[in-house]
């Protein structure tokens, strides 16, 4: 299947979500069950009320079916939320965030808000995070260097937004480095 030319470059976020469930998160499961072999490894045994570690794919299934508890990461709360969106407005470059934060807070959130303390302002702490990096992303391309390129602490769906933009450039930059050498090569 031929995708539109919009998606052609760049991965959408619902792939980016699927690729980050395979992330590892902590549950305190409230059923029994033993190890279960899968593609990606073997997880368990759930034995309540011991945590344990399991793809977030599995936790969220798990979830919805009332048998577990996810256990939010250590960067899923108010206080941590609100220190880096402080830095992120307080200092020009990106704070450093887990590379797949916003597609794990996503998922988290959309199936266990009842796990999270405060979810409501975590949710608008994450919001207010994602606009001010979207802020500094629309700033650094205002004064983009066509000799070197670095993102440092940018996440993958940051990366991902600024995907096509930056294929587009490199294409017109090719372009116009190609037509200025068959210029000079023209010229006596």
């Amino acid at each position: 299947m031929a995708l539109p030319p919009p998606l052609r470059t760049s991965v959408t976020p619902q792939e980016l979500e699927l690729i980050a469930s395979e992330q590892l998160v902590e549950i305190l499961p409230l059923i029994t069950m033993e190890k279960t072999a899968f593609i990606s490894g073997a997880y368990g045994p759930l034995r309540p009320p011991a945590k344990c570690r399991i793809p977030l794919w599995m936790a969220v299934n798990l979830k919805v079916k009332k048998k577990c508890h996810i256990i939010p990461p250590d960067w899923l709360n108010v206080e941590f939320l609100q220190e880096r969106l402080s830095r992120e407005t307080s200092y020009p470059e990106f704070s450093q965030m887990p590379f797949r934060f916003a597609e794990i807070a996503k998922a988290i959130l959309d199936v266990a808000p009842d796990d999270i303390q405060n979810a409501d302002k975590v949710r608008s702490l994450l919001k207010d995070l994602r606009e001010a990096r979207q802020a500094k992303s629309r700033e650094g391309l205002a004064k983009l260097d066509h000799s070197e390129l670095s993102l440092p602490n940018s996440c993958s769906m940051e990366i991902n937004e600024l995907r096509p933009f930056f294929i587009h450039a490199m294409g017109v930059l090719t372009q116009l480095s190609r037509e200025g050498e068959d210029r000079a090569a023209a010229q006596p």
